[in-house]
């Protein structure tokens, strides 16, 4: 798995084993990884220039949805923005829902564990949205946040 953030932070701090170098991060200082994968450049960027706040909240979410996806035009800013999306999906979650918590699975790609249990990619979920529009961010967070 390619996220460019995530890339920089393993070669700097000498991480060449798939994440274990960032899962040590993980369990050492949360907030701070938590803060890492909530930078969210690319789709801060696009969301500012259409009027959109990201306030790390379920209604900033919504307003997402609502942008009109010309991004779908560029397969690899989709890619590049769906990725984005998802971290931020991750961070309304760890934020908002108590007692859910970023983690990572084995292959290093930080993913989002519920109270349930459950763990959901999602960086997969934000392709998704980038790619189709479906599902939307706002829906996933209300069916995830019940879980």
């Amino acid at each position: 798995m390619h996220i460019p953030f995530l890339e920089h932070w393993r070669r700097r701090h000498g991480d060449t084993t798939h994440g274990t170098g960032f899962a040590n991060a993980l369990s050492d200082d949360p907030e701070g990884v938590a803060e890492l994968l909530s930078e969210c450049e690319l789709l801060r960027d696009h969301a500012e220039r259409a009027g959109v706040e990201l306030d790390d909240s379920a209604e900033s979410l919504a307003a997402l949805d609502q942008l009109f996806p010309l991004w779908r035009d560029d397969t690899e800013a989709a890619n590049w923005l769906g990725s984005d999306a998802g971290l931020y999906l991750g961070t309304v979650l760890v934020r908002t829902v108590p007692g859910s918590s970023w983690q990572l699975w084995e292959t290093g790609q930080p993913v989002v564990r519920l109270p349930s249990g459950l763990e959901v990619d999602v960086l997969e979920e934000g392709r998704a949205w980038a790619a189709t529009g479906t599902p939307e961010l706002a829906q996933l967070y209300a069916e995830l946040s019940d879980d």
